[in-house]
């Protein structure tokens, strides 16, 4: 979720003014979620000055934080001295960020959405970081930081105290006030997964066992069945650190990765995250890796458990799992695989020399990650992995090691509640890019007030677009790249379909207009247009990383228990809708005939293919956003940019009517995330600003004729808004893999 998303939508519904003045309608419209960080592992201990509060409940003093933003890289810095303090004054985004008071003036109430407007742009400005983009929070998942606490842990790095009392503070602060336990997100309901690991990583970090909120917490898990119920990623990671032993464990075997690329299961054709999660995974599984016992891993594997850890029986455990933690259930096929590879492969057929050859491939496959990513990886998950696999490998001291736990900060971030783990190493392309169409659709683009930030925005993307693909592409099983965007850096470096989409139109939309320099040549936008091109999967629709590369039976071997539709790549709305309204962009506006009639072919099959997706009652299913709102605008917006409106399309209409059967008393909408995990439309008990926003934006797009439900909802997200301009984080906005 991120906490700068209610303020941005509401800026791009604003600027649809035609809802309170005929005659003016926008061609503009969307977004989603973002990410930040943390610092570097040799930063000075803070003072005892510096930290307030009782052992059991202490914090740092937030207005010694500061948030560094190179070229996009974000890290969150804990100043010791009031002559640090004086030399790196806080900014108004990092007050923002921490919770502190602005500063920032109140603004007249706003009575039309123009002003409304001007208020929320003359706040949001102020949060823009220097290279140009945006950072915010982009947390939620309650899974992240135990792999990041236990890695550091494992590997002897130092965790400055900073750190530690906030990560401290953070979980405290979400811990579940009935029954003292954890989920898999902050609104999620109490698992193993959850509570075992974060009561865990508490420890590690200093908690007591008698404190009563972890007593409370050690109660739930009992409740739960102990640790032995966990899924499969909380039972390696309680292995990793030697409180559960490697038998408990389903077997990862790194031999996958020699399998040719034409066996239907071998993992070049798995979903990127899936892959880049079990490649390290499998070579620390097969080197055995156990942290040696101390006298606090010792108290664990007897607080953790509902028996003495002695007596427990951890290979009868490998398949146990407490209900609330299996989402989805390990398929027959699957657990005879595993029976297979524990009972045969692994004591008898596996020999040494294929033992070896597997885990030097796997490694090698890490350091190409690594190096294809400047070492931020994919995400907040393998980054860790990769990590202890490098200090297996190479060594404590190496320079792998220390370049990784440099870049472990790179997905911390600070908050009134402490720190947390974002889902990325950031999302700076993707919410730059929206800022840039959220004040182009208000007819604002052109205005001498926004343009010193508009042009900062530009050249951010600008220096964002990735201009070479990968080093030996297809031995990494990396998509080409050149003229993509990432969703947060140009060093990540990841291709993603939508990013790349969203930052190509709005670098089209300024570099059009008047008075903005032309960073990005036509060459470059070519190179995205091409990268895109290359994106499009049999079916019409597009997906996120790279095309579909394995079949959706994949899905009977997906061993992760806690997310759904993980194994493989699918088509979304989100992305087969940004992909054609880029190509609509820089076809049309762009007056360009460059691969025109390849463009347009794959334009059309792309709408065919969100037509089939559409449901009988008029929705889409959506997969990066809350849930059937999110598709939904993301459909409707593609259809019109192709000329399907209300008025002459019935699929259309009958995507409005689920809206509006949806209408709230209030004039707004909202979903809760019970829609991604059920596939049922889940109505929230309050409105939410940014699901309202998503349904404006949708019905506007679809021209909508009647006037009353749209001024509802525009009155209702204008009364939300606060006296400085901004609107507050609400619900969660997006749920991931059906469950996180």
């Amino acid at each position: 979720m991120k906490e700068n998303e209610s303020t941005l939508f509401a800026i791009i519904v604003a600027a649809q003014e035609s809802v309170i003045s005929p005659g003016n309608k926008s061609s503009m419209g969307v977004l989603r979620e973002k990410k930040p960080n943390g610092l570097p592992v040799n930063e000075k201990q803070p003072t005892a000055s510096t930290i307030v509060g009782s052992v059991e409940d202490q914090r740092t003093d937030r207005r010694r934080w500061r948030l560094l933003d190179e070229r996009g890289r974000q890290t969150w810095h804990y100043l010791q001295s009031e002559e640090e303090t004086k030399s790196w004054p806080q900014s108004t985004a990092d007050k923002y960020f921490l919770g502190l008071p602005t500063g920032l003036p109140t603004l007249p109430r706003a009575t039309t959405p123009l002003a409304s407007i001007d208020n929320a742009l003359s706040y949001f400005s102020h949060l823009q970081l220097p290279p140009g983009n945006w950072g915010c929070e982009y947390g939620g998942p309650l899974f992240l930081l135990p792999g990041l606490v236990i890695t550091w842990y494992v590997t002897n790095t130092p965790i400055p105290d900073h750190i530690s009392i906030e990560i401290r503070r953070y979980l405290f602060a979400r811990q579940n006030p009935a029954d003292g336990g954890w989920g898999l997100h902050i609104e999620g309901e109490s698992s193993v997964f959850g509570t075992a690991m974060n009561y865990v990583i508490l420890r590690l970090l200093g908690a007591s066992e008698e404190d009563q909120r972890l007593v409370k917490a050690r109660n739930k898990l009992h409740e739960l069945g102990g640790a032995v119920n966990g899924p499969h990623w909380a039972k390696f990671w309680l292995s990793v650190l030697g409180c559960m032993e490697w038998d408990a464990v389903n077997p990862v075997p790194p031999e996958l990765w020699l399998l040719p690329d034409w066996v239907p299961i071998a993992p070049w054709r798995w979903w990127i995250h899936m892959r880049q999660v079990f490649l390290p995974m499998s070579y620390i599984a097969s080197k055995g890796f156990k942290f040696p016992l101390n006298t606090l891993t010792r108290q664990l594997r007897e607080e953790i458990y509902t028996q003495s850890y002695q007596s427990v029986k951890f290979a009868s455990h490998r398949n146990s799992i407490s209900p609330a933690d299996n989402y989805h259930p390990k398929t027959p096929l699957l657990n005879t695989l595993n029976g297979f590879l524990v009972k045969l492969w692994y004591p008898y057929l596996r020999t040494n020399y294929v033992r070896d050859r597997a885990e030097d491939w796997a490694f090698e496959l890490i350091r190409r990650e690594d190096e294809n990513t400047g070492y931020s990886n994919l995400g907040p998950v393998n980054a860790p992995m990769n990590l202890l696999a490098c200090y297996i490998h190479d060594g404590p001291d190496s320079v792998s090691v220390q370049r990784h736990r440099e870049h472990m900060h790179d997905f911390l971030w600070i908050k009134d509640e402490g720190m947390l783990m974002n889902g990325t190493n950031g999302v700076q392309t993707w919410d730059t890019a929206f800022v840039i169409q959220a004040v182009a659709a208000a007819g604002l683009a052109e205005d001498q007030k926004w343009k010193p930030m508009l042009t900062k925005a530009l050249e951010f993307l600008d220096d964002q677009q990735i201009r070479e693909d990968c080093r030996e592409q297809d031995i990494s099983y990396r998509q080409r790249r050149k003229g993509a965007w990432a969703f947060s850096t140009r060093e990540q470096g990841y291709t993603v379909s939508d990013c790349t989409s969203e930052a190509l139109k709005s670098v089209i939309l300024l570099q059009d207009l008047p008075g903005f320099p032309k960073l990005v040549s036509d060459d470059r936008l070519k190179d995205a247009i091409d990268t895109l091109l290359t994106m499009q999967n049999a079916s019409g629709g597009f997906a996120s990383y790279e095309p579909i590369r394995g079949s959706q039976y994949m899905e009977y071997l997906n061993a992760a228990e806690v997310f759904g539709r993980i194994m493989i790549e699918y088509d979304y709305p989100e992305c087969t809708t940004a992909v054609v309204t880029a190509l609509a962009m820089f076809s049309h506006r762009h007056s360009s005939s460059y691969r025109k009639k390849e463009i347009d072919m794959v334009m059309e099959k792309a709408v065919g293919w969100i037509l089939e997706g559409q449901r009988p009652d008029g929705s889409w299913y959506g997969s990066w956003g809350i849930c059937f709102t999110y598709a939904g605008m993301f459909a409707l917006e593609s259809l019109a940019s192709v000329g399907r409106t209300y008025s002459n399309d019935e699929r259309v209409r009958l995507g409005c009517r689920f809206f509006l059967d949806r209408q709230m008393e209030d004039g707004g909408w909202g979903e809760t995330y019970r829609s991604c995990t059920t596939g049922v439309y889940s109505q929230h008990e309050k409105s939410q600003v940014v699901q309202t926003c998503w349904v404006i934006i949708a019905l506007l797009e679809a021209e909508y004729p009647e006037r009353e439900p749209l001024e509802r909802a525009v009155r209702m997200v204008m009364s939300r808004q606060k006296e400085d301009g901004r609107w507050d984080q609400e619900a969660i906005e997006g749920v991931f893999n059906k469950s996180w």
